[in-house]
């Protein structure tokens, strides 16, 4: 991504009630909405595509294993311990958390409810591939528009603050934890997981040149070159 200047768009810290007031606030909903529904859309295409979810996925896709429950439903279940974990942190969530909650399982489930099976390792790895990148773009969405974290990104950035230990350990710890655990219950694990292990976190970065919403605040964390 080009350098960050005084023109770049940045994210900005700010309280939940400051995000809500921080202006543009129409835009922001909108990206946060498209946003989270490419994101839930794109983890239901990685099932379909059968060669391996991401490490959330695969927990949650263990959880319904043993529980009957869709994966929707479970989704939005994880979210919300996740969430309430938040407390001893003493994390706020922000419009855009409840949001991710709520809405990330929905837009999962109606997209299992109406994507078909897809046939041949060419068909599903392309499938993969597609939501992928999806995954990427609508991450970069929700985060762009700056109504706070979600539930399992504002958990790693609470265990960063209360512990002094890197984000990148925390982050490395939290999605290795759930992942065995996912695996342990019974989840897919591939080749589709180690290419979004490695793949997600620059195609985030690289979508969020475009989809920082610009706030009339002075920009406290300015995103990543």
């Amino acid at each position: 991504m080009v350098p960050s200047t005084s023109a770049s768009p940045a994210l900005a810290n700010l309280t939940s009630w400051g995000q809500v007031r921080a202006g543009r606030l129409p835009l922001r909903l909108v990206r946060l909405f498209i946003g989270l529904t490419l994101y839930g859309a794109a983890a239901a295409c990685f099932v379909r595509a059968g060669v391996g979810l991401e490490p959330w996925g695969v927990f949650h896709y263990g959880l319904a294993l043993h529980t009957g429950l869709s994966l929707g439903t479970l989704v939005v279940l994880v979210g919300a311990v996740v969430l309430l974990l938040w407390i001893p942190l003493r994390q706020w969530p922000g419009l855009g958390t409840v949001a991710n909650v709520l809405w990330l399982g929905i837009a999962m489930d109606l997209t299992l409810a109406v994507l078909p099976a897809f046939e041949g390792l060419p068909a599903r790895t392309g499938l993969f591939a597609v939501a992928l990148v999806a995954n990427g773009l609508g991450g970069a969405l929700y985060i762009g528009s700056q109504l706070g974290a979600g539930p399992r990104d504002g958990l790693m950035t609470g265990l960063h603050l209360r512990t002094g230990v890197s984000l990148r350990l925390i982050r490395t710890g939290l999605e290795a934890t759930v992942l065995l655990a996912g695996w342990l219950l019974g989840g897919p694990v591939g080749v589709g997981t180690v290419a979004y292990a490695l793949l997600i976190g620059p195609l985030t970065q690289f979508f969020m040149r475009w989809t920082v919403v610009a706030l009339p605040v002075r920009p406290a964390v300015p995103v990543p070159a």
